[in-house]
Order: structure tokens, then C-alpha cells, then sequence
């Protein structure tokens, strides 16, 4: 197999605006994986700052990854998934999108879904969230008006203002599921002080409160909690789900953190074997990334796999989650196609 990359720019309907910070633009590696007879599987690399990668690190990456897949076929996915992460350690959003390319190919030569190539069922997938970022209060509830088809929001925090920004979308979306979600900028005094809050709106699941090192704190405060607490930053890897034991209620698995979709699958069963619940997320991505990590989609308690659906340029087509429903479109591997030809 070779491999050949493009540069994807992306840009949100709105700016998306987190604790960490306000962006309007994502640039992801797009990667194409071909195999001799010419047919070729997808995965795109979102590299991310919080993790340091960068475009320039994601094509550098791929470029030293590309002889590792030499000679090697389609069906040996697992184990070059297995190979690519311990040669590329800091570069997992790459072999994410090498695994899922891949994996892409290789259902597409059994002419089968990834989803049903692995035994699951669309049917089991949970409805997705949409993501409502930080705003002033004119935006925010204008954001939450387009969102009406959406049963399930899930609202950034952590900048600050979080009471107006809760009372705000809660007025302007009185019988909508909330989530929160921190980026773990909250301290352990301020994550306690929110819970009662968080409560008297209805929230159902706190997205990664504290530190991603502060494993202490979030045991302190799930030990208070009555709302599910989810690990996002601390949880990278399956060796993390072990030590997250006990600390917090779920994990949420994103590709571009464990490095492949094969290793996500092992987070699921170590989360199931310690009792946890299971979310998958996503960066912002274009139809290919959510299309890959959507076909975990039926292993879910939670799902948000918005990152497609915030873009106003998305140049794919693929899964989608109109009304929250992860639909999955006809076609082999992941299914998604360029939409000047779809």
C-alpha cells in the first residue's frame, strides 16, 4: 500500500469558541491509502495543539509513516495500527487516520459497511449531540434557535459567565438534554460550586471538569456528584481507562487522542470491563474523520460527533446526524464520498 495526502481547510458556520481558546479555522490532513489494484480507503488526520501536532508535524508524520506500509495489506490492519503508534507516539491523529484508512480499504474490498463488517447495528447508535460554543448571550440563543432540530446540546463552559450561559440556553431550549463540557479549565472549588447549578438546570453529563492531570480531584468530585462525570483530556488511551477506574463515571474516546480506531475499540472494552460508560467525540472534521469514528457508534452510552455538521465547507459526504440520528449512508467501508460527485 502507498499513501498520498491533501491539505483540508475548514472553517465553522460560527466561530467556535472553547475554554482553550476561539477558532475559525481547522486546517486536517486528509489521507488516502491505495492499495495495488489502485482502490484506496480514507482517514483524515485533525491534529490539535492540546496534543502537539500541528499540520506541518501531521504531513512530517505521514511521511515517515508511509514506508511502514510498504508490501503490507489491507488485512494486517490491526497490528499496523499497533506498529504505526509505537513509531509515531506523538503524532496519533495521524495513525488514527492511517488506522481508519485502512480499515476503509479493507471493507471495501468485502464490498460490506465497516459497521456491519464488525457485527453492529445502526439501530444501537445513541443520538449525537450538537455543540453550542462559547458566545454572548444575543449569539447563543440565536445558535440555539438553528439548533431546534437537535434534541441533545451539549454547551462549552470554562471561560467564565458559565450561570448566564446555562440560564440563557436553558430559556431558549426548556425541554432540550444539556451537557457541559469544561475543557478542564475548572479548579476542584469551582467544579463543586457548579454541581448544585448544573443540577437546578437539568444537566445530564459533565464533560471533563478539572485538569486532564488532576485524576485526584475528579475522584473528589465524583464522589459528590449526582450528574454522570465524563473524563476527556485525561483519558487518552486504554492504559488510562485503568487508572481512571473509580475517578469518574465514563470516557469519552476521541480517534485523534488514541492514535486509531482499533485502540479505541480496546478503551471501549477496558471502560465496559471497570463498569464505565462509553462516549465517542470528535475535533472538527470533515465527513471523513466523523464517518470513521462513527462506526463505533453502536458500542455508545453518548455520542458526539458533531465536528461535520458545525462546518460551513465540509468538501465530503458521509455519516450524518440529522435531528441527532446517526445515519449511515449506503456503501462500503466508511462510506463517504467528495460532494462535487456524490
Amino acid at each position: 500500500m502507498r499513501v498520498e495526502h491533501e491539505i483540508l481547510t475548514l472553517h465553522t458556520r460560527d466561530p467556535f469558541v472553547i475554554a482553550r481558546g476561539a477558532y475559525a479555522e481547522h486546517v486536517n490532513v486528509l489521507v488516502r491509502v491505495i492499495d495495488d489494484d489502485g482502490e484506496y480507503g480514507l482517514g483524515e488526520s485533525a491534529p490539535n495543539a492540546y496534543y502537539r501536532e500541528t499540520p506541518g508535524t501531521a504531513v512530517e508524520s505521514l511521511e515517515r509513516a508511509a514506508p511502514m506500509l510498504d508490501g503490507r495489506g489491507c488485512d494486517e490492519g490491526e497490528a499496523l495500527e499497533s506498529e504505526l503508534r509505537r513509531a509515531l507516539p506523538d503524532a496519533r491523529s495521524v495513525t488514527a487516520a492511517l488506522s481508519v484508512a485502512i480499515l476503509d480499504l479493507q471493507a471495501k474490498k468485502l464490498g460490506l459497511p465497516v459497521h456491519r463488517m464488525w457485527g453492529l447495528d445502526p439501530a444501537d447508535a445513541p443520538l449525537s449531540s450538537f455543540t453550542i460554543s462559547i458566545a454572548d448571550e444575543s449569539a447563543l440563543a440565536e445558535r440555539v434557535a438553528r439548533a431546534a432540530a437537535y434534541p441533545v446540546l451539549k454547551i462549552k463552559l470554562g471561560a467564565g459567565d458559565e450561570r448566564r450561559i446555562l440560564a440563557v440556553v436553558r430559556s431558549a431550549a426548556p425541554d432540550k438534554a444539556l451537557r457541559v463540557d469544561a475543557n478542564a479549565a475548572w479548579s476542584r472549588a469551582h467544579a463543586a460550586e457548579m454541581l448544585p447549578v448544573l443540577m437546578d438546570h437539568g444537566v445530564e453529563l459533565i464533560e471533563q471538569p478539572l485538569a486532564s492531570d488532576d485524576v485526584d480531584g475528579l475522584r473528589e468530585l465524583t464522589s459528590l456528584s449526582l450528574i454522570p462525570i465524563i473524563a476527556d483530556e485525561s483519558c487518552r488511551v486504554a492504559e488510562d481507562v485503568l487508572r481512571l477506574a473509580g475517578a469518574v463515571h465514563g470516557i469519552n474516546i476521541k480517534l485523534a487522542k488514541c492514535g486509531g480506531i482499533h485502540e479505541a475499540r480496546r478503551m471501549i472494552d477496558a471502560a465496559r470491563g471497570c463498569g464505565m460508560s462509553v462516549m465517542a467525540g470528535c475535533m472538527i472534521e470533515s465527513s471523513v474523520g466523523i464517518s470513521g469514528v462513527a462506526q463505533l457508534a453502536p458500542l455508545l452510552d453518548y455520542a458526539d460527533l458533531d465536528g461535520a455538521a458545525l462546518l460551513a465547507d465540509d468538501p465530503y459526504v458521509g455519516v450524518t446526524i440529522p435531528g441527532g440520528r446517526v445515519v449511515f449512508p449506503p456503501g462500503a467501508g466508511i462510506g463517504v464520498q467528495r460532494r462535487d460527485i456524490a
